[in-house]
């Protein structure tokens, strides 16, 4: 018995020490190899984290970049203003240059003429200062009529355009000056004559007592020019509503003043067109209107051609841009039939 008892304390005092040295030196776990689906399945996690770094990315690269092109854009905005904005100012320089010179020229060519004129070398228009050798473009003085007993009066004379020698009786380019008067404002003119004007229909009709041609040049807001020309030209008196008469159309414009032929002339205060309708107030102008037009020359100034209401009540020519374009720039001017450059 004390030998079982022995062996037994021997036996329980070994596997102690096994399960110390089991404690101290733990055997490590196999981990079971991995199949290759899930392998392949860690590969796409890898994966797909990888591309959405990327593409997290490229996304902040090509917002930097947009910012970038933007500020790039910005600045050539700028520049592009700042160069327009210096071509506006040498260009208005150059302009007043050029006036202060024309109106030296002219005052010089005024004084060396100022002698008494007879009768036969009168001056009644700007083609007889252009038989004068006064050749430059600008604002000139006529002398009163004493026949007819109107006054002094400025105009502005073109000595370039085909030849020179032409009187504006009409100009709309900077649309400031409302075209829309009455019969009075028309009769004696009205507006600036280095700006929009209408010279008045007592001095046109006092111009074209002699047979006369007429010329209208016309610019649309795309910077195109076209012209239409009348080889007879003339205009009743106020007792005759300034009735207007004309023919012998040339030119690219096409001939939208014909139908307004054998017209009386009509404003907002005096109807004298041909229509039920009263034209002056529907097409808000001074006109020879018929019923009601196919231009309308003194119409209202709609920037880059643009109509409020799409009514025909703009400075509008039928023959180029319809009636529903506002045209950006028209004169009306006129020379002697006989005149030779």
């Amino acid at each position: 018995m004390a030998k079982v008892n022995a062996c037994v304390v021997a036996l329980g005092f070994t596997l102690l020490l096994l399960a110390e040295t089991w404690a101290q030196n733990p055997r490590k776990r196999q981990t079971p190899p991995k199949t290759p689906k899930a392998q392949c399945c860690d590969d796409v996690r890898s994966l797909k984290v990888q591309v959405a770094n990327l593409t997290s990315l490229l996304e902040e690269m090509s917002r930097k970049q947009e910012t970038d092109l933007m500020s790039v854009v910005r600045q050539i905005m700028d520049l592009d203003k700042q160069n327009r904005q210096q071509e506006a100012r040498v260009t208005e320089a150059e302009s007043k240059y050029s006036e202060i010179n024309n109106r030296v020229e002219i005052m010089q060519l005024q004084t060396l003429q100022s002698a008494t004129q007879t009768s036969s070398d009168a001056t009644y228009d700007c083609a007889s200062l252009y038989s004068k050798s006064y050749r430059i473009s600008g604002e000139y003085k006529l002398p009163k009529d004493e026949f007819l007993g109107t006054p002094e009066l400025s105009v502005f004379c073109d000595m370039e355009t085909n030849g020179g020698g032409w009187t504006l009786i009409q100009r709309r380019k900077v649309g400031l000056t409302s075209f829309n008067r009455d019969w009075k404002h028309y009769k004696n003119g009205f507006g600036s004559i280095r700006g929009d004007f209408w010279l008045g229909n007592d001095h046109i009709f006092r111009l074209t007592r002699q047979p006369s041609v007429l010329r209208i040049e016309m610019e649309d807001w795309q910077g195109e020019t076209r012209y239409a020309q009348y080889g007879f030209f003339t205009v009743g008196n106020e007792l005759n509503s300034y009735k207007l008469f004309l023919a012998n159309y040339s030119g690219n414009a096409g001939d939208s003043l014909r139908y307004h032929n054998n017209t009386n002339f009509s404003t907002i205060n005096k109807d004298n067109d041909k229509c039920v309708d009263d034209c002056a107030s529907l097409r808000k102008g001074g006109y020879w209107y018929n019923c009601c037009t196919d231009s309308n020359l003194n119409g209202v100034f709609y920037r880059y051609g643009q109509h409020i209401t799409k009514n025909p009540d703009g400075i509008t020519w039928y023959g180029w841009h319809g009636s529903n374009y506002s045209l950006k720039k028209v004169e009306m001017k006129v020379r002697p039939v006989d005149f030779q450059p």
